[in-house]
């Protein structure tokens, strides 16, 4: 039973990272489709048109994050705990109710059927869906992992936080529902902005605490996971994941409490900026094991976009900045530098450490190229989607009319729908890698 469970844990764990590859290819495919919606408004607009080309983009971006954590778990946790998967059959069903669930909200966007709230733009059934999957994954976890948090390393906190705040947040996130909620609107924009703002800060502990471990394996240094400083940022990781979401809601007139408080906690990402760039940084000029270069290059280029967003999240926390950037491209460029930028590439490095060794001298050329183009045109996408932002907030400044505003940020918005194609091209060139990879990957009895 315990060697079937170990096949089973790696197939669920292959096919989970392939549902999220999908999910990633399909999720650029509709991003890209909505760059070019904004120089051309009309583009498909019978049939695909902007309204449903963003929800479609944004949903698969988060569900290429969950689908590939959730592999990269199973196939990296039994590892860790030096024992079978608890239930194969629970990982079966989790994956199975996941891809169903994506299927149903796909159709349902195609077909013009909205309903919820920003982000989760579904009906509040397919909620009840997804918590239940996570139940399932998270006593699959605890009971296969049975961590002893006195012990434990703290990239085993991180997991631990990030499945339980998901669930706790999700079901958080439909209190919209409620009468109390949805009869005022301060409460209503309040509790769904510290949901979805607490929700990213559960996706990032459990990306985050993923690639910590595979650092760990590719450096070889067992301290990471162990060190006092560790868990102080981990503990402070938590504090912005509870409290700093609050910067999303500077304009509702909400307590004065609630806005002091984010700022505050949003201001500690400083301490991480500080320490990112005198000691995370460090770790990285230790060499990798010979066989996991590939892996390195890509959690090195993601720690160059954690300085490059975080210096960004840090300004627009400020209210005074927050006041002008709020609802412009600024903001879009923040977030597609922390979903591509950090997230993809640390997910993609990860599933890079599980397959890199059975990886060809051409197929990890092809990684590198894939990477490097990735790299290089994100920078372009972010810089024109900041540069469209300041055009549009100096606009609103004016008291410009919307066309005009939009006249001038048009050759700005050029540069992102192109950088945006070859951003496309160097994910289809890493994903063309990475999944007949996978596809073939297994664990040695």
């Amino acid at each position: 039973m315990e060697r079937q469970n170990s096949v089973q844990s790696t197939k669920t764990g292959r096919l989970f990272i392939i549902l999220g590859f999908s999910c990633l290819l399909l999720s650029v495919t509709f991003g890209l489709t909505a760059s070019l919606q904004y120089l051309a408004p009309q583009l498909f607009v019978d049939h695909l048109s902007f309204q449903k080309t963003r929800p479609l983009h944004v949903f698969l971006a988060i569900n290429w994050l969950f689908a590939c954590i959730s592999g990269l778990v199973y196939i990296i946790i039994p590892r860790v705990a030096n024992r079978q998967l608890f239930s194969g059959k629970m990982a079966i069903i989790h994956l199975v109710l996941h891809a169903a669930t994506i299927t149903i909200v796909v159709t349902g966007f195609f077909l013009g059927h909205f309903s919820g709230r920003e982000y989760l733009e579904f009906p509040p059934w397919i909620v009840g869906i997804i918590i239940f999957y996570w139940l399932i994954f998270g006593v699959n976890f605890f009971k296969t992992l049975q961590p002893n948090l006195a012990t434990a390393p703290v990239y085993i906190w991180m997991w631990c936080t990030g499945i339980l705040f998901f669930i706790i947040t999700m079901a958080e996130a439909q209190l919209w529902m409620l009468p109390y909620f949805n009869t005022n609107i301060i409460r209503d924009v309040t509790v769904q902005w510290k949901a979805n703002g607490s929700m990213v800060g559960s996706w990032n502990m459990l990306i985050y605490g993923t690639a910590m471990y595979v650092m760990e394996q590719v450096t070889n240094d067992k301290t990471i996971g162990y060190n006092r400083k560790a868990f102080a940022f981990y503990f402070l990781g938590l504090t912005n994941l509870l409290f700093n979401w609050g910067h999303h809601t500077y304009i509702v007139p909400a307590h004065p409490a609630i806005k002091q408080i984010a700022y505050l906690i949003s201001m500690t990402e400083l301490l991480l900026l500080a320490n990112i760039m005198l000691t995370w940084t460090a770790a990285f000029r230790k060499r990798p094991v010979a066989e996991f270069e590939i892996t390195y290059s890509f959690l090195k280029t993601a720690d160059v976009w954690v300085l490059i967003n975080l210096i960004l999240a840090i300004a627009i926390s400020v209210p005074a900045i927050n006041k002008y950037t709020h609802g412009t491209q600024i903001t879009v460029a923040h977030a597609m530098g922390a979903t591509i930028g950090i997230n993809t590439l640390l997910l993609i490095g990860c599933v890079v450490f599980v397959i890199e060794k059975q990886l060809s001298t051409q197929a990890k050329k092809k990684m590198n190229l894939g990477l490097k183009t990735m790299h290089i045109s994100l920078f372009f996408f972010w810089l024109s989607l900041l540069a469209a932002g300041v055009t549009r907030s100096s606009g609103i400044r004016n008291n410009l009319y919307f066309a005009e505003i939009t006249e001038r940020a048009t050759p700005f918005l050029r540069v992102f729908s192109a950088s945006g194609i070859f951003l496309v091209v160097g994910i289809v060139l890493v994903a063309a890698t990475c999944i007949p990879a996978i596809w073939k990957f297994e664990i040695k009895a």
